[in-house]
């Protein structure tokens, strides 16, 4: 397995590790219309470009040049430099518990320490069984925050953080 660092030329393969993902991830969280809604606004191409430009480094996992995974951070804000955000991270359902989000959440660490921060932030559904794993690496909860997406919709998580 290994880190690939994505640029725009890799939007398309994230989207579509994302459209695979989330289904499954979220079916049993939010609405169908929801994820649809979800993935248009934050994985279009035209969406991760953006996010790109703005300073998410999106790195892919891949396995035997096949992508299994990405995740994407930055640096929270130029006021709080020394947190980072974890914005996404996320594997195919075939992959997990083999060692891939572990993979992906130390390598963005370690590049997050070597950029001077000291503290990672996350949002995490609050159903999503996701939170377990970031329980187990050392996270806790910071706060809880609904926060409104548009549609009527709402991402309703925790606030989680872990010292670096």
């Amino acid at each position: 397995m290994e880190i690939k660092k994505a640029g725009p030329e890799d939007a398309s393969t994230i989207r579509n590790l994302a459209q695979l993902i989330w289904p499954e991830a979220y079916g049993e969280i939010i609405s169908k219309e929801q994820i649809e809604y979800m993935l248009e606004l934050m994985y279009s191409e035209k969406s991760l470009k953006e996010q790109m430009e703005k300073g998410h480094q999106f790195i892919l996992a891949m396995n035997d040049d096949l992508p299994i995974g990405f995740a994407a951070f930055s640096k929270k804000s130029d006021e709080e430099p020394k947190i980072f955000r974890l914005h996404k991270l996320y594997v195919l359902p075939r992959q997990h518990a083999q060692g891939v989000g572990s993979f992906l959440l130390n390598y963005l660490i370690a590049e997050s320490k070597a950029a001077g921060a000291i503290l990672l932030e996350l949002n995490v559904n609050k159903f999503n069984i996701a939170k377990q794993f970031y329980d187990k690496k050392g996270f806790t909860i910071l706060r809880e925050e609904v926060l409104d997406i548009g549609e009527g919709y709402v991402m309703d998580d925790y606030v989680m953080v872990k010292g670096i």
